[in-house]
């Protein structure tokens, strides 16, 4: 497993050689804003270089919801972030899953237009599960299984989040197992632990030895998910020790 981090959008590669991150998640644009992404100046030198590197799309953005102002919007940030991606050599994007407020049956059509409008040489997108709401199109597994059914042709990405996970309300011993079951393969892992309780539905993350998740159930759904890549998006400076104890335990 390679192991990485989310490091702020200035000097991303100089943060990541402070921490030792052999990877790196990063926004290229607000993570609040709707505006596209401006190309950013140092785009040559992150695409040059070796390390893998991971773009989270903005947080504002629910392409599965039925409000125009909010899909339309949605769609169209989505695919300036992709451009914004392409231009750094991104390996993927990452994307909440979103929530469908008038029902999750319709949420699975909208976001099956969002991969029929993807252009061809598009970075891949990874849907990430996510910790609350009502009519969540990523907190259960079983969700998650139906939405990959309706995008199985498209052949997305997944991104497993343990806060996430366990915001949701999710069994923590067998989760990564019927996910694996839903989707195929995971991806990215992001590991992180969690500030609030089981089933709380909220996405604070904390570090790993101050949050409400046993270390060692973190460690053990990362081994589980076999995936290529873990970033933890845990909070600074405790990140480095983070990214420690996982070096040591995978």
């Amino acid at each position: 497993m390679i192991l990485g981090a989310h490091v702020p959008d200035e000097d991303p590669l100089e943060h990541a050689e402070v921490i030792g991150a052999a990877a790196i998640q990063m926004f290229v644009g607000p993570p609040q804003s709707w505006k596209k992404p401006p190309s950013r100046p140092d785009a040559q030198e992150l695409r040059d270089s070796d390390i893998p590197i991971y773009v989270h799309a903005p947080y504002l953005i629910n392409v599965a919801s039925p409000n125009n102002r909010v899909r339309i919007p949605s769609r169209k940030i989505l695919a300036g972030t992709l451009e914004r991606a392409a231009e750094i050599g991104a390996v993927g994007v990452i994307v909440h899953a979103g929530h469908a407020e008038d029902g999750i049956e319709r949420g699975f059509g909208r976001w099956r237009k969002v991969f029929e409008e993807l252009e061809d040489d598009a970075p891949r997108i990874l849907i990430e599960n996510t910790a609350g709401g009502d009519n969540a199109m990523g907190r259960q597994a079983d969700v998650i299984a139906t939405l990959w059914e309706h995008l199985e042709d498209f052949s997305p990405g997944f991104c497993f989040d343990t806060c996430h996970a366990h915001a949701g309300g999710e069994d923590l011993s067998d989760v990564v197992e019927r996910l694996l079951g839903a989707v195929g393969s995971i991806d990215l892992v992001h590991a992180n632990n969690s500030r609030d309780v089981a089933g709380s539905g909220r996405d604070r993350h904390a570090n790993f030895d101050s949050g409400e998740i046993d270390i060692d159930a973190i460690v053990d759904m990362v081994k589980t998910s076999k995936a290529p890549t873990v970033i933890c998006e845990t909070p600074w400076p405790g990140i480095a020790a983070d990214l420690e104890t996982l070096r040591k335990q995978i």
